[in-house]
C-alpha cells in the first residue's frame, strides 16, 4: 500500500495538479486547501462542502499531519517556543513573539544549520537536512491552531467571546537554518503564506532571512519576492569570512550588489541588515564608519542584535553604550538604525539561540572536540 500523501507539501498549484490526477476538478483542490490552512482543519470528515465520496477517497490516500511538538515553552515576556519533532532523532524549533500591534512567527527551515556562522547556536550543532514543506508551513499550521485555541479558553474564561482575528500577522524566516540553501521547499511554503485561499498574508509581512547565497538571493526575487533580511554582522571581507563563512564565496562586494538587484522586485524599497553586536570583535566606531561607506549604494536599515549567549560561544555581548554609540554613527549618516529588543532568552528563545536537536551529518562536532582535545 502506498504511503499517504501530506497535503501540507502543496501550494495551490501543487495541489490543484494532484487533485488533477485523481479526476477532481480545481475548485475541489482550493475547497480544501481552505479547510487546511484557514480553518486549520486535518479531518476530511469535517470538511462539509465537499462531496462525501471524495472526502472518503481523501482518506485512504492522504493525511494533514504538521511536525509533532514534544516541548512547549513560554517566556516570561510571553514569547512562545515549540519544539517540534521532525522524525529520525531530529527536532527543530520555533517561536512566537507577541507585540501590541502585531504577532510575529519565527521559522526553521532546516534540522540544523550547514553555514557555521561562528556567533550562532544552530551552526555548532552541524547539519542533518532540509526540512520539507509540510514541515516548514506546519510550523505556521501549528502555530495558529495552538495559538487559538489558547486564546479561545482565555476568552472562554473572561467574557465568552472569542476574537476571529488573525493572531499571527507576520512570519520571519530566521529560525534554524538557512532558508535559501533549501530554496524550492521554502518557496513552496512562501506561496501558501501569501495565497488568499491559504493565510493570504502580505508579501510585506513575510520575511526571508540569509547569510548572503547570491544567486538563490536573485532567484527569489525572481520566483517569490518577499521582504528581505540579510545576516550582515561584519563591515570588512576580512572579518566576515570569519564570522559568516559563506563570504568567502560571496563576498561583500557581490552580496551589496545582489541587494540592490532585488530591490527592482522587492515589496518594501530597502533590505535590512542584521547586525549581532559582538564585545571586542566587530562592534568600534571604525566598524560602524566602514558600514556606512560599505551600503552608501544600498537603500537599507540595520538591526543592531544584543548578542545572545549559549554554552562555549567564546563571544561576550557587547556593552549597552557602545551599541547606543554604534548606532549613533550610523544613525548620523541617515541610517536607519534599530536595536532589537532581546525576548524569550530565559527559555532560549532568542535570535542566534536556537538549536533543537539535530544528529549532525557532517560530523563537525566530532571535527570539533577533537581540535579541543588537541588544544590542550
Amino acid at each position: 500500500m502506498n504511503k499517504p500523501v501530506n497535503l501540507l507539501d502543496f501550494d495551490v498549484d501543487g495541489l490543484v495538479a494532484w487533485f488533477s490526477g485523481m479526476g477532481e476538478k480545481p475548485f475541489r483542490a482550493r475547497q480544501v486547501m481552505r479547510w487546511m490552512h484557514h480553518e486549520g482543519c486535518d479531518d476530511f470528515d469535517a470538511m462539509t462542502d465537499v462531496a462525501k465520496s471524495l472526502r472518503a477517497k481523501l482518506k485512504d490516500v492522504a493525511l494533514i499531519q504538521p511536525p509533532v511538538p514534544v516541548r512547549d515553552s513560554v517566556s516570561t515576556d510571553g514569547t512562545r517556543k515549540w519544539l517540534l519533532d521532525v522524525g529520525n532523532a531530529n527536532a527543530v524549533e520555533t517561536v512566537f513573539i507577541p507585540e501590541t500591534s502585531r504577532g510575529t512567527l519565527c521559522i526553521s527551515s532546516q534540522a540544523g544549520c550547514a553555514l557555521d556562522c561562528a556567533f550562532c547556536s544552530t551552526g555548532k550543532q552541524g547539519f542533518n537536512r532540509n526540512l520539507n514543506a509540510a514541515e516548514i508551513i506546519g510550523q505556521l499550521w501549528l502555530a495558529n491552531k495552538l495559538l487559538g485555541a489558547a486564546r479561545d479558553e482565555a476568552a472562554d474564561l473572561e467574557s465568552g467571546e472569542k476574537d476571529n482575528g488573525r493572531i499571527i500577522s507576520n512570519v520571519v524566516m530566521m529560525g534554524m537554518g538557512e532558508p535559501l540553501a533549501n530554496f524550492d521547499n521554502v518557496v513552496t511554503a512562501l506561496r501558501l503564506m501569501l495565497d488568499d485561499h491559504a493565510y493570504g498574508l502580505s508579501r510585506r509581512r513575510v520575511t526571508v532571512s540569509t547569510s548572503g547565497i547570491v544567486p538563490a538571493m536573485d532567484r527569489l526575487r525572481d520566483e517569490c519576492p518577499v521582504a528581505l533580511a540579510v545576516s550582515l554582522h561584519a563591515s570588512n571581507d576580512a572579518l566576515r569570512d570569519r564570522l559568516v563563512p559563506i563570504n568567502q564565496k560571496y563576498p561583500l562586494r557581490e552580496l551589496m550588489a545582489a541587494c540592490v538587484r532585488y530591490l527592482d522586485r522587492a515589496p518594501r524599497d530597502f533590505v535590512t541588515f542584521e547586525y549581532v553586536m559582538l564585545e571586542g570583535v566587530n562592534d568600534s566606531d571604525a566598524h560602524a564608519h566602514e558600514l556606512v561607506a560599505l551600503v552608501r549604494d544600498v537603500p537599507c536599515k540595520f538591526n543592531l542584535i544584543p548578542f545572545n549567549p549559549f554554552p562555549n560561544s567564546g563571544f561576550l555581548r557587547s556593552p549597552a553604550d557602545r551599541i547606543r554609540r554604534f548606532a549613533g554613527i550610523l544613525i548620523d549618516a541617515g541610517i536607519v538604525t534599530t536595536t532589537r529588543k532581546t525576548r524569550g532568552d530565559d527559555v532560549d528563545a532568542a535570535c542566534g539561540q536556537l538549536a533543537g536537536q539535530v544528529q549532525d551529518k557532517t560530523r563537525r562536532t566530532v571535527v570539533r572536540l577533537k581540535q579541543s582535545t588537541e588544544v590542550r
